[in-house]
Formats: C-alpha cells, structure tokens, sequence
C-alpha cells in the first residue's frame, strides 16, 4: 500500500470507519462508523466489476471501449446505460417499482448538453405516464444563458463582461433586473414593484437586506470568527451563541413580548441530544455509532445498511400507555432508495405512499393514500391515491405537478436558491396540447393528403426548425435549407398548430441568507405567502391566504406533509433532528461524510 492511505478514521464519538486497500492501492473494504461492512472487487484492468454491501451483491458490466453499458443487484437487472457513436451517454434506464425509468440526453456538435428529458412507463401497458424535458442554450462565450423549461417560455440570463448576470427574461418578458458595485456583488433586486438592497461588511459578508417593504429588512452581525452572531428585523432580534468547533449551541430571541433562550445540546460528533431544560435528568452524552436511538419525540430503529426502518411515539415513563403510539415505518428497495412509508396507530393504517426514482436517484413521482371515510362509514385509506410527479433540471427538482396544478421554479444561476415560481392550472395546461410540426406534415403529408411517415433525421431537422420559429430566431442554416426546399418560413407557420398561451401566476421567492423562502411577492409587489422558520427549517408560523403550494424549505429540501420529512435529493432530512434522516446512497464516498452536516 502506498504512504499517506487513511486505514481508519475516528468520530469525535470515538466510533470507527477502517479501510483496506490491496496491493494497487485499490479500496477493497470500508467498515464505518456503525458496523456496516462494504466490499469492492476490480478486474485486471482496475474497472470495479463487484461491490458487496452487507450481503447486497452488486455485479458491473463494461462494453469493449471499457463504458460501463449495465449492472445487477441482487441478480437482477438494474441500470442500463446507453451511449451513441461519439461515446456520449444518450441514456440510462432502469425500473422502479416495476417502472421503466428512462433519462435521454441531447447534446450540440460541441459536446455539450443540450436537453434533458426524463420518462415513466407503466409497467404493464408500457403507456408514457409521465415526461419531462429542459433544454439549453450557450452564448459565444460558451455560457448556458438561455434554458427552456418544460411547458414554458424561455428562460434567458441577461449578463455583461465575462458572465455577471445584470436580468432575467421569461420569452420575451423582463422579470428581474440586478444592480452591482464596482467588485460586481449584488446591491439592488428588481422585480416589478420588489426592491431589494443589499450591504456588505468590509469583509465582504452579508451586513443589511433592505426591501421597499420593511416586514422583511434584515441586519447581519458577525463574530470574528466569521459566525453569524445577530439577525435584527423589525419585528424581533435573534442571537446564536457557538461552541469552540463552532455548532449552535442555543438561539435568544427578543421582541416586543417576547423574550426567550432555546439551548442545543449536541455530542462531539454533532447529533443533537435531549434538550437540557426539558430533560436536565438526561445522562446521555453522545450516541454510539452516529445513530440516534431516541429523542424528546420518538424512538428509532435502524436495520444492517444503517437504514432507519421504524419511528414510533415517546411515551414519557409514568405515562399510562393507550397503546395509541404512532408508527411510521420505512422500506427500501436494492439500491438504498425510500420506496414506500407507512403510518399507523391502533394497527391501523393512516397514511401510505410509494415512491419512484429515475437511474440516477432524483425522486419522480410519488402516490399518497390518506383514510378517510367510505360510503358504508367506515374509515380505511382511500382506493385512489393522490399522485405527484416531478420534472428535473440536472439536480435541481424545477416541477411539482398533480391533478390540479403545475409549480415550476426558476433557481438563481449556479445555486438551490429559488428565484421565480411560476403555476399553472393542469385545465390551462390541457389546451396548450398540440401537434409538433413533423406530425403535422405527417398526418396529411401523403399526395393523396393521407399520412406518410418521414425518415427519423427530417423529423429532428423539423423538430429544430419548429423550436426556432416559436423563439423567433430561425438560423440561417435553417433559411437555407428551406429555399432549397422551395418554401419560406412564412409557409412552413402556416402548417403549425396555433399555439396557446395558458394563464399562469408569476411570483418572486424573496429568501433569508440560506436560500430559505420567507414569502412570495407577486409582480404588483404584494406578498401573498409569508412563513417563519426556526434554526433547522422547522415551520413556525404561515401566512397562506391564497392557499399557494409552497413546499420548499432549505436549498434543496421539499417538505413531505405524509411524512414529515424534507426530500433533499440524495437523502430525507428530518427537520425535528435537525440532520438527515434517510440516507440515499450516501457515505464518506458520496456527497461528503454525513455526520458533518449534523
């Protein structure tokens, strides 16, 4: 083994995770923190072709170019990558829950990646239940400025110089318009009657956020250790106090008629403990193996993989117990996923989902059975779940469709941190149904006006040819070869189906220094969403008399009401632990070592 390899890594709890290499210095073993052994196998070539997981045989497999075309958990088949001529990847597929769950890449002549469209098949029928595409754009300096969303007008980035953004349009509509100073920083936020100004500390951090409404001007204070120590509103004032390796230790929150210090216990390792003012009897100084057992509001149970299985009420000692406690067990499919939640009390069911995730892991859909009462009176879960599905942007979730709504979210530039919000009703959503330009021709293309079917490349050149006439920039190229067609652009819009614009309502995300949503302003500058949050995302208070779906919570998190928890991609947050709940393929080798996130 060469110099300078980690063997073992130990917890601020004193647990440990140890590695093993082999005599190429390849990682074949990794036992962590809480006893789950992981082990890895490669061939002649250094190509990984096995990995085990407590029993959970993972079998991988190359083509001759050494790309990996597929893989077998358990035996059975799992992801399938698909890639074209050049050796770019123009798919992967696999099923969940007995889905096919596809995501197609589109790319331009320069590599780069041009749209991404992801579907889901019924698993008997093979009908398309769901489809969802973004597609991007690049300016001469190669930056993606312009992005089509699914169902929507165009997205364009307005910059200067080397790519600082100065606006937003939405098709043709200016929606947001940014001023800097001199070292390019943001000091000033337009949008319709919305302004936001924006301060900076000499060293560069946030010092004032000041909007033309004062309900939401705030005023940042910082240690100097860089901690944030003070945020200052009208309405209250709220101090963090730290410990040495910089955790929040506790909030004091002051206003009007209010003055009150909430404390946060953790162990060495960063998981929250019993709070010490509701439970000063606690002996508990930090969880063995980074699990939680218990806390003020359930007790935990974990299966081999670490996987959290089951959450049941704390029934405090002396209590009589009703046996009424409240069950929410989890179950996971092969590769780690959350695919179906339960809640129970008396043993019987109160609510139910599944879930359904593309190749790479982003949750697509999800079906919700609540109870409610049946026609003979009796109270069961209902037979019609309630179904959602969402759209993906790399990974960004952009849209949350059910049967009465679609909400798409524009994020600000390179962040999680929603900008625009954009809903419409799924009625206006059904008249913008429409034949694409090649179908069109198709269906009455014949000589004797029957239909005909054309070559798969005229279909994409007229794929082409039809975007850049709804945008309104018909290329040259394409000019060039309609002449030699003998027809005109004027010609071939005569042969498209009429284009209907839906009604949608626009707001602005005016957010915290997080990214987290504090309320949503309309384009006449009234806020019609507002909600207050504690130190981990917890909802306090909300003021919602529009009734707006707004579900995002810290920057990538989306709020689960049939469970409680937030969804962040990769893993399920628990808002009342303050730190993950449900992990989702994720380790020291994944998106960071989790327990740091704590």
């Amino acid at each position: 083994m060469l110099p300078g390899r980690v063997i073992r890594l130990t917890s601020e709890n004193g647990s440990h995770t140890t590695f093993r290499y082999d005599v190429l210095d390849r990682l074949i073993q990794e036992t962590g923190f809480d006893g789950r052994t992981q082990r890895y196998h490669h061939d002649l070539t250094g190509k990984l072709i096995r990995s085990e997981d407590e029993g959970l045989v993972t079998h991988w497999h190359y083509d001759e170019a050494d790309r990996l075309t597929h893989r077998t958990v358990k035996g059975e088949p799992a992801e399938q990558w698909q890639y074209d001529e050049r050796g770019w990847l123009t798919g992967i597929s696999h099923l969940s829950e007995g889905h096919r769950v596809t995501v197609h890449y589109g790319y331009d002549e320069k590599g780069r990646l041009t749209g991404e469209r992801q579907t889901v098949h019924h698993p008997e029928t093979e009908a398309l239940l769901w489809q969802h595409e973004t597609r991007h754009a690049y300016n001469a300096q190669g930056l993606a400025n312009r992005c089509i969303p699914d169902s929507l007008p165009a997205v364009e980035w307005l910059t200067y110089g080397s790519g600082w953004l100065s606006g937003m349009k939405l098709g043709d509509t200016p929606l947001v318009e940014y001023t800097r100073d001199r070292l390019h920083r943001e000091t000033l936020r337009s949008f319709g009657r919305y302004e936001l100004t924006t301060a900076y500390t000499s060293a560069g951090q946030l010092q004032s956020q000041h909007l033309n409404s004062l309900q939401y001007d705030r005023d940042y204070t910082w240690n100097d250790n860089g901690e944030l120590i003070r945020i200052s509103s009208p309405r209250q004032t709220r101090s963090y106090s730290y410990s040495d390796s910089g955790r929040l230790t506790g909030v004091h929150t002051t206003a009007a008629n209010l003055d009150i210090r909430i404390p946060y216990a953790t162990d060495p390792a960063g998981n929250r403990l019993p709070d010490p003012e509701l439970h000063p009897d606690s002996t508990l100084s930090m969880w063995p193996d980074n699990r939680i057992a218990r806390d003020a509001h359930y007790l935990y149970r974990y299966d081999r993989h670490g996987r959290l299985t089951e959450k049941t009420d704390l029934i405090p000692e002396g209590v009589i117990r009703t046996d009424d406690e409240r069950t929410h067990r989890y179950h996971y499919d092969s590769r780690h996923r959350l695919v179906h939640y339960t809640r129970t009390q008396y043993a019987e069911p109160l609510v139910e989902s599944r879930y359904l995730y593309d190749p790479l892991g982003r949750r697509v859909a999800k079906r919700v059975w609540r109870r409610e009462r049946d026609l003979t009176g009796w109270m069961s879960l209902s037979r019609k779940p309630e179904v959602t599905w969402y759209g993906w942007d790399g990974d960004r979730l952009t849209t949350i469709q059910n049967d009465r709504t679609r909400i798409q979210t524009v994020y600000q530039p390179g962040s999680f941190t929603p900008l625009i919000r954009v809903e419409t009703a799924t009625g206006e959503l059904a008249k913008t149904q429409r034949r694409s330009l090649a179908d069109a021709l198709q269906q009455s293309g014949g000589e004797d006006g029957g239909s005909v079917v054309f070559p798969p490349v005229l279909v994409q050149m007229l794929d082409r040819l039809e975007s850049e006439i709804l945008a309104d920039r018909v290329s040259e190229e394409s000019r060039r070869w309609l002449a030699s067609c003998g027809l005109t652009v004027e010609q071939i819009q005569n042969q498209m189906d009429p284009v209907y614009t839906p009604a949608r309502k626009i707001h602005l995300y005016h957010c915290d220094h997080r990214g987290l949503p504090l309320a949503l302003v309309s384009t006449e500058g009234a806020t019609e969403w507002c909600a207050e949050y504690d130190e981990w995302g917890n909802l306090l208070n909300e003021e919602n008399p529009h009734q707006l779906q707004q579900l995002i919570r810290l920057p990538g998190q989306q709020y689960d009401e049939e469970s409680g928890l937030y969804y962040n991609r990769h893993r399920y947050y628990d808002p009342l632990q303050g730190g993950i709940s449900l992990r989702i393929r994720l380790g020291l080798r994944g998106d960071g070592i989790f327990i740091s996130i704590r």
